[in-house]
């Protein structure tokens, strides 16, 4: 969901987009499952929600995914 209706931001993909846009701030070029392990330590993302939040981040054209696995800002 990108913006919940209720009062839990945690749950919205924007919140956890700027969680992961935070840590990508700090690594530039980190390993996708290293990345999740910093995210996971700052919050308790599931990785579900963390690979919906990368996903739009993609398609935002904020971040990008190469073929070897490594998340860096666009």
């Amino acid at each position: 969901m990108l913006l919940p209706k209720d009062i839990n931001p945690e749950l919205s993909i924007y919140y956890n987009g700027s969680i992961i846009l935070d840590q990508l701030f700090n690594k530039n070029n980190i390993e996708l499952i290293s990345l999740y392990s910093d995210v996971k330590a700052k919050s308790n993302m599931s990785f579900f929600t963390f690979i919906l939040s990368l996903d739009w981040l993609f398609l935002s054209d904020i971040a990008f995914v190469n073929e070897s696995g490594e998340v860096s800002l666009c």
